[in-house]
């Protein structure tokens, strides 16, 4: 049997942590050419490239991603074994690397998200957020868990990653409460015109919004404002900017976060929400909470 050298694995983990070869070796306490040494060994040693020269930085390849992960659990788990002798017990919370999309709505993003936190298994949630080829792109490097998106992955995608949908809901359109007291009447005729704010082209539901005011109601809002945050866009809907959408599933949060009320509700057009995993089946408890929260009650009545 061939041992892992756990030096080796510590230089190269404290060299991903401080960012490059020169600060470990002051936080070593070693020269650079010993520690760029060891970690050779290393790579020579599991027979893959962990990392690879980008200009002047050093850079993670995918395995030196996938490495740095076990790595990172090993010495976390070795610190806390090391608090426990000092009479500091701990039980580490398990770590759930979220990816949400950037035009996900954030009151979406976070009642999904909410029953990890509430699982019987003390988790500890790390969310990041960007376009959804950036966090497919991650999700293939381990470094995220999941990803949460209004879409499921492309069929041209390189990734390869499991679609699971959380479930889906209508849409509802907020004003402030003059504006939508005013486009109440006769809605949805009387949003020929009216001052509206859209989520930006990235998204689905603005192909299936504008599909449904142009072809199927044949009105023409006159469009403010496009946004690709869709917190900012509630924002300027609150400042009375305009009529904005949101999900019908979270139709409450809206009214009382931003003191809006509702203009008319669109079932026409549906909303999906996706948890995409690097694996075919949920596996991580809080994960597995998501789904089952996010089936059995968020949507339930969507």
């Amino acid at each position: 049997m061939e041992w892992l050298n756990y030096h080796h694995l510590l230089y190269f983990w404290t060299v991903v942590r401080e960012g490059g070869v020169m600060l470990a070796s002051k936080k070593l306490r070693l020269r650079q050419p010993t520690v760029t040494g060891q970690i050779r060994e290393l790579e020579r040693s599991l027979g893959e490239k962990l990392f690879e020269r980008v200009g002047r930085k050093l850079v993670l390849t995918e395995v030196g991603a996938y490495v740095y992960r076990y790595a990172d659990e090993i010495f976390t788990l070795g610190q806390q074994l090391q608090d426990g002798l000092r009479g500091r017990p701990s039980v580490a919370p398990r770590k759930l690397v979220v990816g949400v999309a950037e035009v996900m709505p954030k009151l979406i993003a976070h009642r999904l998200l909410e029953p990890a936190l509430r699982s019987r298994e003390d988790v500890r949630l790390i969310c990041t957020e960007g376009p959804v080829e950036h966090l497919l792109a991650e999700l293939a490097l381990h470094e995220v868990d999941l990803v949460l998106a209004d879409s499921p992955v492309p069929p041209a995608s390189s990734v390869r990653a499991y679609n699971h949908l959380l479930g889906e809901c209508g849409m509802t359109l907020f004003a402030v409460p003059k504006l939508a007291a005013a486009l109440r009447r006769g809605f949805p005729k009387s949003l020929d015109g009216a001052p509206f704010l859209m989520p930006s082209d990235a998204t689905s539901v603005r192909r299936a919004l504008t599909q449904w005011l142009a072809e199927e109601q044949d009105v023409r809002p006159r469009i403010r404002g496009e946004f690709q945050d869709s917190a900012l866009m509630m924002a300027f809907g609150q400042a009375g900017e305009g009529v904005f959408p949101g999900p019908s599933a979270i139709e409450g949060e809206i009214r009382t976060q931003y003191g809006v009320e509702v203009v008319g509700r669109v079932e026409a057009v549906r909303e999906h929400f996706y948890a995409i995993t690097a694996e075919r089946r949920l596996r991580h408890p809080a994960v597995v909470a998501i789904s089952e929260a996010a089936r059995t009650r968020l949507f339930q009545r969507a």
